[in-house]
């Protein structure tokens, strides 16, 4: 009898144990990013646990936001802001984590800045962020170049690059990387070069009913993520090892291009307002409201 007893109080012990374990293993959040640059910030979390991030393009963006299927989505700040400002998006900003992976290249010789006046600038996208900031940046230093007509993507003024001469495009790491290791006619400066701070490229969004179910949670997943994003300048080849297992090629030398730096909703404000001054209307028209961001009290 004393046995018996024995053998049920195990029993038990054994399943509240398997059920403690089923429950923390249940503990876990989900993650949808565009392919590309804004994928360097969470490789090595989606190497280790590859069922939980979904890698997209970038057009299918808005359909991610819409279906909130995901806790945390890593997508263009201005496109988040949109979304969010149309009732469209329950997603809140809780950091920014790409500032601006944008090159003005060409293969001419002594290629600089000033060849761009009286000579036609390539631009990737109509209307886009990423166009209004690189005219932005120009025009700072008194460039305003002539327009050619712009093309889709950075894939297609990449190969504008790689067989015009006398072209002169706006590109994006990684593409400008691998184009010049083609060619080594090919030179460039980042945009980032002639703006003071970069500029608030992509942000990491957090699900609002995320929030409100388990915010505990949330608070864990940021700070994986910041360690994750921090591994860009400190450890670079676990990066690439990463990216590697998720067979995403990616140069080495392009990552520091692409401005990967984890910085929290409450520090970021006043530089994502700074970008929507660039050009309100990507951001639907005004700044954020102040709802817009999620400020974790502990950071």
């Amino acid at each position: 009898m004393k046995n018996l007893k024995k053998l049920s109080a195990l029993l038990l012990a054994l399943a509240l144990l398997l059920g403690a374990a089923s429950a923390f293993a249940e503990e876990t959040w989900t993650l949808t990013c565009p392919n590309g640059a804004p994928a360097l910030s969470v490789a090595t979390l989606a190497a280790a646990r590859p069922d939980d991030f979904t890698f997209i393009a970038a057009d299918t963006i808005p359909a991610a936001f819409a279906s909130a299927q995901a806790d945390f989505i890593i997508a263009p700040v201005n496109a988040g802001a949109k979304l969010f400002k149309a009732g469209k998006s329950t997603y809140r900003l809780a950091a920014v984590v790409t500032w601006g992976n944008l090159v003005i290249a060409s293969q001419r010789d002594n290629f600089s800045i000033e060849d761009l006046n009286g000579n036609k600038l390539t631009l990737f996208g109509a209307d886009t962020i990423n166009a209004s900031v690189a005219l932005y940046a120009l025009k700072q230093f008194g460039i305003e170049p002539e327009l050619a007509d712009p093309l889709a993507g950075a894939a297609e003024t990449k190969a504008l690059l790689e067989t015009d001469p006398e072209a002169i495009v706006l590109t994006a790491e990684p593409m400008f990387t691998a184009a010049k290791a083609a060619n080594d006619k090919i030179t460039g400066f980042p945009v980032n070069d002639l703006l003071d701070n970069g500029y608030t490229q992509a942000g990491l969004f957090v699900r609002a009913e995320t929030l409100e179910k388990n915010p505990e949670l949330v608070k864990a997943a940021l700070a994986e993520i910041e360690e994750s994003c921090g591994l860009c300048m400190s450890d670079p080849d676990k990066v690439v090892e990463a990216l590697s297992a998720l067979e995403m090629k990616f140069p080495k030398a392009a990552i520091p291009g692409c401005a990967i730096s984890y910085v929290d909703a409450a520090q970021a404000k006043r530089l994502v307002e700074a970008t929507v001054e660039i050009d309100p209307a990507q951001f639907g028209g005004e700044e954020p409201a102040d709802e817009f961001y999620f400020e974790n009290a502990e950071k």
